[in-house]
This record gives structure tokens, C-alpha cells and sequence, in this order.
């Protein structure tokens, strides 16, 4: 009976033994995340001061093939060589002037105004006599840096876009013939074709030239992040360090979202395909499958760069989320599970706290647009 109740004391004595240790490992486990995440918070500063190449690696998936964040790049036009300026300063006149759409009423500029970040802040864009288009107007601010043009990457090249708005009965509704006639009409344009050109003889593709070389000039202007990463290491706040951290980690933004300009370059379904035009009854909006007629690319949209999200909105291809919180919470939520949605487009598990970090390092990546003077038109 002794040696029973001697059992069972060393029995409690063990368990409590063994629950003790638990909590004690427990708490130790607790202490060293606690301190880890301090030391993690107290060190943000001084890991994102050393070289990008140095800074810790993004969660990046399989195959995907990324460049390291970097420093705004300058434009590729040389606006030193006097030849050069005069093919922009024509290219200007063109993109400003309403005179060549079939109303009269609408320019380049209509969708793309420099004082909105080059963009014209509509759910859609506005066409001839107020068409609702089915996109929203992307800016076209660093447009030089990308391989395919429009949403849907239709156009291989800034010279081939630049015909495209003439061309559509939903835009400009006019016709390049047209165009070149009321040109031609007026000597104001011949003089600034024969200065860019050598020649006052107007042809498309001069104008779509001209057009293509002022697009290239117009870029982003330099925010907090570039000041960050030009040595000014005091320029971005604590919760904004924490958002490029989660930028490049825990919110996967990098897959999609890389390099100096925040954009891969690709094409992507983000789960809004089936969203493009209710009021006309175009609801499928089959995006780059147009251009491949590749059933793989159902639904995919060009990778918009994220430099100045903040003043570019509305967002989506198709201007559905009005505030960059929604857009985050509809990533967070892994596109709800909408079909055909990319791979790469994952739930996450962000917190409150995380998405305010988040949306703290996108407007740390925004500034205001580069001044900009409207050009006077040729008569």
C-alpha cells in the first residue's frame, strides 16, 4: 500500500514535473519571438540600409523569374540633343491637339492628363460623344519601360500604339488618313514636321513617331523610396519600412510586382476577367487571350507598375476598386477564389495592422506628377 501511494506521489511529481517544463518552454518560446520580433523591429532600419543586393531575399514562387526593387531610372530620350527635342515638342503638339479626333472634343490627352498622374481618374475612360469604354485609362508615366502596350498588350510598340486611339470608333473615331489631311491644313504642323524631320511632308509614321518619343520622356517623379535608397535613410517612417519588409515577403507582392518600375512585365489573371462593361452587355472580358487566342491566357492583364498607386486610381484594369484598401483586402483574400485566377494570386494572412503597413509603403512609392507645361497649339 506504501509503495502504491509512493507511485503516485512520484507519478504527480513527474507529470507536474512534465507540465512545468512544458510552460517553461512554452514561455521561453514566447520570449524569444517577442524578442525576436524587438530585435526584428529594432533592426528593419539597418538591414534595409545595406545595398538591395544585400537585403533579405523575397518570397519569390518557383519559375518566377524578378528583378531587386532599384531606384527610378531616367528616361531613355536624350532631351540634351537638339534633333531629339524637336521630334518631342512636335510629338507634344499631337498628343494635346482635340482637332484630330472625328468630334473635335477629344485628345490623347483626354484620358492621360498630366495633372492626374497622366491618368484621367474615371472608372472607365470617356470616348467619342461619352462612350463608356470597357478599361480603365492606365497611366503612362515610365511607358517606355514596357515590352507591350494597353492592357491587353495589343501593341508591340509605342509607334504602334499611338495609332490605335485614332483608329477606334470608341475613342478618338477618327481615321489616319483624316488626321494627316487636317494636319496638312495647317502650317504650323509642317513647320514642326520639317524641324523634327527635315521635311514638311506629314506621314503616319512620322506622326506616330513623334507621339511614341514625347511618351518616352514623360516618367514618374522621385518619391520617399528613392530618396530611401539614394542614401536619405531617415525618408521612410518605421510602419513604412515594415510595408517594403511585408512587400517583399509575407505579402507577395514581388512575384508580380518587381524591379525599379514595380512591374514584371507580364500578364496576369487576377480574378476580374469575367468583369469588364455591364451597361453594354460585354461582360467577358478575355484580355491578352485576344492577342494569342491562347486558352491559358483567358482573362490576363498586363502587370500595372505600382510607382504612384496612390494617384492613379481608380485601380483594376476595368476601375472596379475604388480605394487601394479594397484592392488589398481583394489580395489578401486570395482574389476570392474567382476561377482561372493566376497561380500566383494566394490567400495571405495579413493582419490589420500589416495591411495599414502595406498601404504605408505604396504611398512611399507615390509622389506628386512631374510639373508640366500644356504646349501651345500650331495654327
Amino acid at each position: 500500500m506504501r509503495f502504491q501511494k509512493l507511485q503516485g506521489f512520484y507519478l504527480i511529481y513527474f507529470l507536474i514535473n512534465v507540465v512545468m517544463r512544458k510552460w517553461f518552454v512554452i514561455l521561453l518560446l514566447t520570449v524569444a519571438v517577442t524578442l525576436s520580433i524587438s530585435f526584428s523591429k529594432e533592426t528593419l532600419r539597418a538591414i534595409y540600409s545595406r545595398p538591395p543586393s544585400e537585403w533579405p531575399k523575397p518570397f519569390i514562387d518557383a519559375g518566377v523569374q524578378w528583378t531587386e526593387l532599384g531606384v527610378l531610372p531616367a528616361s531613355p530620350v536624350d532631351l540634351q540633343n537638339d534633333s531629339i527635342k524637336k521630334v518631342v515638342e512636335l510629338g507634344k503638339a499631337l498628343f494635346f491637339d482635340t482637332r484630330l479626333s472625328g468630334s473635335g472634343k477629344i485628345s490623347c490627352a483626354t484620358c492621360h492628363k498630366p495633372e492626374l498622374n497622366w491618368t484621367d481618374g474615371l472608372e472607365k475612360s470617356l470616348g467619342h460623344e461619352g462612350a463608356v469604354n470597357k478599361r480603365n485609362s492606365p497611366t503612362i508615366q515610365n511607358t517606355w519601360f514596357y515590352k507591350r502596350l494597353f492592357w491587353d498588350g495589343r501593341s508591340g510598340s509605342l509607334q504602334d500604339q499611338a495609332f490605335a486611339p485614332f483608329n477606334s470608333s470608341s475613342e478618338m473615331h477618327s481615321d489616319m488618313p483624316d488626321v494627316i489631311r487636317k494636319l496638312r491644313r495647317l502650317n504650323g504642323y509642317k513647320e514642326l514636321f520639317r524641324k523634327a524631320f527635315g521635311s514638311e511632308e506629314i506621314s503616319p509614321d512620322n506622326m506616330a513617331e513623334a507621339i511614341a518619343t514625347f511618351e518616352r520622356t514623360i516618367i514618374s517623379n522621385k518619391t520617399r523610396f528613392d530618396k530611401f535608397l539614394e542614401g536619405d535613410k531617415q525618408s521612410l517612417s518605421k510602419s513604412e519600412l515594415k510595408g517594403l519588409h511585408l512587400f517583399r515577403t509575407k505579402a507577395r507582392c514581388m512575384n508580380c510586382h518587381n524591379g525599379p518600375i514595380f512591374t514584371d512585365n507580364q500578364f496576369h489573371n487576377n480574378g476580374f476577367h469575367l468583369f469588364a462593361n455591364s451597361g453594354s452587355g460585354d461582360i467577358l472580358d478575355k484580355g491578352f487571350y485576344m492577342v494569342t487566342h491562347d486558352e491559358k491566357d483567358l482573362g490576363k492583364f498586363k502587370t500595372p507598375s505600382l510607382r504612384d498607386v496612390m494617384n492613379t486610381g481608380p485601380w483594376m484594369h476595368n476601375g472596379m476598386m475604388k480605394s487601394l484598401e479594397e484592392t488589398i483586402t481583394h489580395y489578401v483574400k486570395g482574389a476570392d477564389g474567382n476561377g482561372g485566377s493566376d497561380k500566383l494570386v494566394q490567400m495571405l494572412y495579413l493582419t490589420s495592422s500589416e495591411k495599414a503597413d502595406l498601404l504605408a509603403f505604396l504611398k512611399a512609392i507615390s509622389a506628386p506628377p512631374v510639373e508640366f507645361i500644356k504646349p501651345v497649339m500650331p495654327q
